[in-house]
């Protein structure tokens, strides 16, 4: 593959998880013992630019955190990475996100989201940050940020030509005609049915919700599909990206490691399908460490995970 440094501008969010490893959930009003508890960096939006600095790319981050103990300690953090911060800024009085995260003996997990600084993540940010974002070769985006400032990007990024990578992460309702200049729109099973109203079980549930979202007008959909791996859906094709098969422990920012490391491999000149299958080997490694930044791997591990597998 002919590799270019990629430049991934993430804007998005930065919060702190707080994961509970339990082997069962309390019934209301029952306590119970956990398991174990791991506290790390998370947000969707920094995952995700975690993965691609990890991938080899020079990501940046446009966000906001709190002026509480997770806010300086966030911005450190994305210092220590390599990722560039300036766009981070503590917003007075506002607490940093947060996200409650419990993991089941299977790995399977539930999250809640207390999005904090993150919903002060205005369109003056991108302004603000303009002179950045002109200089990407994607910018990514999610949920966890207020519509309004999703729209702007979007818009901004059409203006300007840059290529846009949509995480509709939490699914809530979306003006589909305001985004439809993205280039891929991105959920899981869960955000897809959400977004859709159709049940989202099967590959060929998959390929149906794919259609509805591709009839208002977006131009291709990856619609990931946990270990049965992604469907990538255009109005011209449909096409299945294997899953590799692992021993999950844990599979909390797997998504996140997935569109990451798949704007990367994009942005570096692999093709299409390559980028796909690349994510989803990066993705597959995730799940087998503990919390979401912390499971992610270096590129020169996942180079030689790489070389050994038969695609």
């Amino acid at each position: 593959m002919a590799k270019k440094k990629a430049r991934i501008v993430v804007v998005g969010s930065a919060n702190v998880d707080l994961t509970t490893f339990t082997d069962e959930f309390p019934e209301p009003g029952q306590t119970l013992f956990g398991k174990s508890f791991d506290l790390g960096f998370g947000g969707k939006g920094a995952n995700q630019a975690v993965a691609a600095r990890y991938c080899g790319a020079d990501a940046h981050m446009v966000a906001r955190v709190g002026d509480d103990l997770f806010g300086p300690a966030t911005i450190r953090n994305f210092k220590a990475l390599g990722i560039g911060s300036k766009h981070v800024r503590k917003v007075k009085g506002m607490s940093s996100g947060v996200a409650p995260i419990f993991v089941e003996a299977n790995g399977q997990n539930r999250i809640l989201v207390v999005k904090g600084a993150n919903d002060a993540l205005t369109p003056k940010a991108i302004d603000k940050a303009r002179p950045l974002l002109e200089k990407a070769d994607s910018i990514v985006l999610q949920f966890e940020i207020p519509l309004e400032t999703i729209y702007y990007t979007v818009e901004f990024a059409h203006k300007h030509k840059i290529p846009v990578l949509l995480n509709p992460a939490p699914a809530m309702p979306v003006e589909i005609e305001r985004i439809r200049t993205i280039d891929y729109f991105i959920p899981n099973e869960t955000e897809a049915a959400a977004i859709t109203g159709q049940t989202v079980k099967t590959e060929a549930d998959a390929k149906r919700a794919a259609k509805v979202l591709l009839a208002q007008g977006l131009k291709k959909v990856i619609l990931t599909l946990g270990e049965r791996g992604a469907l990538l859906a255009s109005a011209e094709e449909m096409t299945m990206i294997p899953a590799f098969p692992v021993e999950a422990v844990d599979t909390t920012g797997a998504g996140d490691a997935f569109i990451g490391s798949f704007a990367v491999f994009l942005a570096e000149g692999a093709s299409e399908k390559d980028a796909l299958a690349r994510a989803s080997l990066y993705a597959a490694i995730s799940t087998t460490g503990v919390g979401t930044q912390k499971s992610f791997v270096k590129r020169r591990r996942f180079d030689r995970l790489w070389k050994k597998t038969k695609r």
